[in-house]
Formats: C-alpha cells, structure tokens, sequence
C-alpha cells in the first residue's frame, strides 16, 4: 500500500502543532533534527518538511497528497486546494494597523496611502472589496517597522497576541481574515489514498471531539436527580450508578468545553457534590 504523503512545516508556529496533533491520533514516527522527509512507522504515511509558502504549491503539483498549511498562506497562494480539515490551531487574523498616534478614524482614511505587506493578494483583494485604491508595498519581513521608517503609512501583517504591533508602536484598525491551520488535499486523490484520508480523519476528528470535551463524574441526592440530569444531556443520556449510602447516586457525563463553568454553577446550586472533572483523550461516535 502507498502512504499518503503529508507536507508540514519545517520550522515555525505550525510545526510542532502538526507533530503534536498526529501524535495524539497514535501516529508515531522518527523525526531527527534537520530531517526533510520521514515515513511513520505505524501508519502508511509520509511527511514532508517544508517551508510553509511551499506547501500549497506541493500539494498542488501532486508531489504531496496533503498539507497542513494557515488559510492565510493558502488563499495568499490562491492555489484552489479542497480544505479536508480545519484543525482549530494555529489560529491568527490578517490585520491592518496603523501607527499609534496616526489620525485614522475610518478604513476609508487609507485609501491613497502606502501599505506594507507580505500579503500583496489577500490585501488588494480586500480593498478592491472595499473600493479603495492603495500603494502596496510588498516586504518579506519585519513588516511591523515600515512606518517608523517611513516606507509605509500602514501595515497588513499577522497578529495573534498583538504584543508585536504594541511594542512598535502600532495599533490593529481593521481585520482582513480569520486564519487557522487546515488540512488541505490534492484535487484528485486514488481510492485507495482516500480511503487511508478517511482513516486519518477519523482520527484526527476523534481528537478535536476530545479536546472540546470534558467527563465529569458527581454525587447527588436521589430527590434532586431529575434536575441534575436534565443538565447533563452527556452524548445521549448521563450514566448513573446507585452508591454505597442509601439514597445517593453517582452520575457520569460529558460537557462541551463552551459551556463548562455555567453547567457546573447550576449542578452546584441544583444539588450536586464531589464533582470530578476529567480531560479525555479521544471521543469517538
């Protein structure tokens, strides 16, 4: 059987989270420093380690079958990849900032202005949506010290944190897109290569489901179960099991992560005692 071929980031912020994330879906593997290629040694699989920019263009060239690559990079690349999986890490937004002492008030105050980027298309593309015209100045990298150096008025730049643009005197006005890291696949896929896809998504779906999940195990009053259960839905009906002391019972369930701290408040006022809160490993339906 041929491996699915993965391209992932050699070196960055993505990086260790795509190792980390195939990890968890039980795929092991040998990847020593400086190494650009390497097959897993439980799963038929191949990664790659690549320069993010070139991932798409990989994949698009059938070179590799699938990318773990920022929408960012993919659409900046405007390579027509079907996304198989947002994989919720990674997550950033493109922005646009201006100096901190600049008078902008409104997105218009940029039009005729000049702009530094490393996302020449993403941001044309955005202010053509917008009918503004701007001087885009294309740069490679440290984006952030344009202004101060008088090569742009403005920047459109990566921000996570926004501690970057703060320590060089910049604040965030506009965001152009929302950005995470997907699994992208090759247009045409064999059966045989979709069929180990679907095996790895199964997977790496069963880790997502765990990571926005928590068990949760709890004593309450026998008189008080009604409540309680009609706050714990689990995946289809909360567990319960008679205790020891007559008149008590055990309950086991599932909380989504979103909605974690407001359940707990009400099992507490609703009568709930020892509640246990567990992470879990993998969820599978």
């Amino acid at each position: 059987m041929k491996p699915l071929k993965l391209a992932i980031q050699k070196s960055g912020r993505l990086s260790d989270d795509s190792l980390a994330l195939l990890r968890a879906c039980g795929i092991r593997f040998n990847n020593g420093m400086g190494k650009l290629r390497t097959e897993a040694l439980n799963f038929p699989l191949e990664l790659f380690f690549l320069r993010d920019d070139d991932i798409p263009e990989y994949v698009t060239d059938g070179i590799a079958d699938l990318g773990i690559v920022g929408e960012n990079v993919l659409y900046e690349k405007a390579q027509p990849l079907p996304i198989a999986a947002k994989l919720g890490f990674g997550k950033c937004r493109l922005s646009l900032a201006v100096p901190k002492n600049s008078g902008y008030r409104q997105l218009s105050d940029l039009n005729g202005q000049r702009i530094a980027t490393s996302y020449p298309r993403l941001l044309r593309s955005y202010l053509d949506k917008q009918s503004l015209r701007a001087d885009i100045h294309e740069i490679s990298g440290s984006v952030e010290i344009a202004p101060s150096i008088g090569l742009a008025d403005a920047i459109c730049d990566l921000v996570s944190s926004g501690s970057t643009l703060f320590t060089n005197g910049l604040r965030e006005v506009e965001t152009v897109l929302q950005s995470e890291a997907v699994l992208v696949q090759a247009q045409s896929l064999s059966a045989e290569k979709m069929a180990l896809l679907n095996r790895l998504l199964f997977r790496i779906q069963a880790v997502q489901k765990a990571q926005q999940n928590k068990y949760i195990l709890l004593n309450a009053p026998n008189d008080k179960l009604d409540k309680i259960v009609s706050l714990l839905p689990g995946i289809k009906s909360p567990t319960l099991l008679p205790l020891a002391i007559e008149g008590w019972s055990s309950l086991h369930s599932v909380i989504e992560e979103n909605q974690f701290w407001e359940v707990i408040e009400q099992l507490k006022a609703a009568g709930a005692e020892g509640i246990l809160v567990l992470p879990i490993e993998k969820m599978i339906f």
